[in-house]
């Protein structure tokens, strides 16, 4: 059943304490490198014990407190649902691994498919984003808006990276930025890219490819900062992913089409 607005209040101050949780399950791991029993899913696709050890504890936490919803997580799946948490449990696992601080807990709620919810939570930076639709977004309790750049060739420009894609493809989109006058970064964290573009401290995040546990937050923070979104919960997007783009007003006609949008 879809949550009311009094359900919806009760998730949203619920995934924020959960968030703060998780996050120091997190950082016992991040501050203890022998713990993390580091592996492979594939060429750069990281994984260590934090990421599961997370995840179940989100699960566990939703079971006792919201018994009917379902849960998506990047490590153990799980269907769609009327009242979905999507979560990916640690957010730069590749970060994480090295002792790299950029890394976050993300955690998303979708009401009938909708974006709704989004809490993002970086400990090893005391950062927390918070946002729910009709709301606004906040960063540490402080009201954020996305940035009024109108000029490219001032742009700061996030673009990730996914193996799904050729890398000819990846290489050409940065390019088209860089031509167009803008600075290109990578920082290795999809959630972490939206929030950036929610609170201005760059003008885009645009991705070829990303998974629905990477975006689920992040779509709800960045739109209530005032930023244009892509069309990401559309088609096989539980199964196949989409490519995403977040990018201040002013900017979208620049930055939308390099990905066909």
């Amino acid at each position: 059943m879809t949550p009311d607005q009094s359900g919806l209040s009760a998730r949203f101050f619920a995934a924020e304490a959960m968030a703060r949780q998780l996050g120091v399950l997190a950082m016992s791991y991040f501050t203890d490198q022998k713990s993390l029993g580091i592996s492979m899913k594939g060429s750069q696709d990281w994984l260590t014990e934090a990421d599961g050890r997370v995840e179940t504890a989100f699960r566990a936490m939703i079971a006792a407190t919201f018994p009917n919803d379902t849960v998506m997580g990047e490590e153990q799946g799980g269907a769609t649902g009327e009242a979905l948490w999507i979560i990916d449990p640690i957010d730069g696992t590749a970060n994480f691994a090295r002792g790299d601080r950029s890394w976050c807990v993300s955690i998303g709620f979708l009401a009938n498919g909708v974006p709704t919810l989004g809490v993002i939570y970086a400990p090893a930076l005391g950062e927390m984003w918070l946002a729910r639709v009709g709301h606004g977004a906040t960063l540490n309790g402080a009201p954020i808006r996305c940035s009024s750049t109108t000029d490219i060739a001032r742009a700061s420009i996030e673009v990730g990276w996914s193996p799904r894609r050729p890398i000819e493809d990846y290489l050409a989109l940065v390019g088209g930025y860089f031509r167009k006058g803008a600075s290109v970064k990578r920082s290795a964290s999809g959630a972490l890219g939206l929030a950036h573009v929610a609170n201005g401290r760059t003008d885009a995040y645009a991705e070829l490819h990303i998974n629905a546990w990477d975006v689920a937050a992040g779509v709800v923070i960045a739109a209530e900062a005032g930023a244009i979104l892509s069309p990401f919960f559309t088609g096989d997007w539980a199964g196949g992913g989409n490519p995403i783009v977040a990018v201040t007003p002013a900017l979208a006609s620049e930055i939308m089409p390099g990905l066909g949008l």
